[in-house]
């Protein structure tokens, strides 16, 4: 398994940051492998992923350059810089671009863990790059970034919350499939056969993207990036969480779909923009919610954010095993005798 060596002062030094670059090489990682995660992936590649692939016919050089730089195990260095505070996906851009021709040849072997073909053997594969990132930048990205940038808000607040609760290991422990806090200092980032690293008074930057998916990155000594997946409700599109019908019939669909995505802690700001509700309504349907003991309110730094409570999950979790029987019955798959 691949561990590094984190000690006290890069865990005091770590942070979270959003990168329009990292949620952008996302989406190319996604449209490369062609399968969802989910409705809201699948959906997504129904749109996008023709174009992609039309595109990718009709340039086959960078169609070799991407599936030799995604590799099986390892991602192309040049194509992942290690994200940055603030900075714009052009700016981002700009650094894939800049990539030593040289450099990144080199890194192409590396993710193929072989020789590079010939065919790639030139120096334009860093501009062949940060062209194709620009594309699905523009095309796939940009016209939902403010949406997706409010649900990796939501995220960072949430883990934020985890980390005031439980302390960074916890946080460290359930980031991605494959993290694990080992104890001693020690964090396992994946499963492969690498040797452990030493991250030592370094920052380590922690990086949430949209698609079900992540990596890691850094730049020797000083700074570490691991890329992961949002978790829960946030995932999909929130505007799309599956809210059941006995549920929205107790509740009221809007209420509702708040108890629903408050299976992830959430601030009231952060509710009306996954929601599309105003902050009245959403301030209501938290009194209601409250005063009936199914979310919980607490504060982590500046932020108070809401959470269902343990009863606000049971709540929820029988409205889902009610429309899933019902789902049974009408299709005749609860009816079959046993055998059958």
């Amino acid at each position: 398994m691949g561990w590094w060596q984190v000690n006290a002062e890069t865990l005091a030094r770590s942070r979270f940051l959003i990168s329009p670059l990292a949620e952008t090489f996302a989406g190319l990682k996604l449209l490369h492998a062609g399968t969802g995660a989910h409705p809201g992936e699948q959906e997504w590649l129904r749109r996008h992923r023709p174009a992609y692939r039309a595109l990718l016919a009709a340039d086959p050089l960078t169609a070799r350059l991407v599936r030799a730089g995604l590799g099986r195990d390892w991602i192309a260095d040049f194509l992942t810089p290690t994200p940055r505070d603030g900075e714009s996906f052009a700016d981002g851009v700009a650094r894939v671009r800049s990539a030593d021709p040289a450099a990144a040849r080199a890194h192409l072997r590396v993710s193929l863990a072989g020789p590079l073909p010939a065919v790639l053997e030139r120096n334009d594969l860093p501009e062949r790059a940060a062209a194709l990132l620009e594309w699905v930048w523009e095309e796939t990205v940009r016209p939902t970034w403010d949406r997706r940038r409010r649900v990796l808000e939501a995220d960072v607040v949430a883990r934020t919350a985890q980390a005031g609760r439980a302390g960074w290991a916890a946080v460290l422990d359930s980031l991605r499939p494959g993290t694990r806090w080992l104890g001693e200092s020690r964090w396992q980032i994946n499963g492969h056969e690498y040797p452990p690293r030493e991250v030592a008074d370094a920052e380590l930057m922690l990086v949430p993207v949209t698609p079900q998916t992540g990596w890691v990155s850094w730049e020797e000594p000083s700074r570490y990036a691991v890329v992961y997946a949002c978790a829960g409700a946030l995932a999909g599109d929130p505007a799309r969480t599956p809210v059941s019908a006995a549920l929205a019939t107790l509740l009221g669909a809007g209420r509702a779909r708040v108890l629903v995505l408050l299976g992830t802690p959430l601030s009231t700001t952060q509710l009306v923009a996954l929601t599309g509700q105003g902050l009245g309504s959403v301030g209501r349907h938290l009194r209601v919610l409250l005063d009936a003991g199914l979310v919980e309110r607490g504060r982590a730094g500046r932020s108070v954010l809401y959470a269902r409570t343990a009863a606000g999950n049971v709540l929820v979790e029988a409205a889902e095993g009610t429309a899933e029987e019902a789902v049974a019955e009408d299709t005749g798959l609860g009816s079959a005798e046993p055998g059958s």
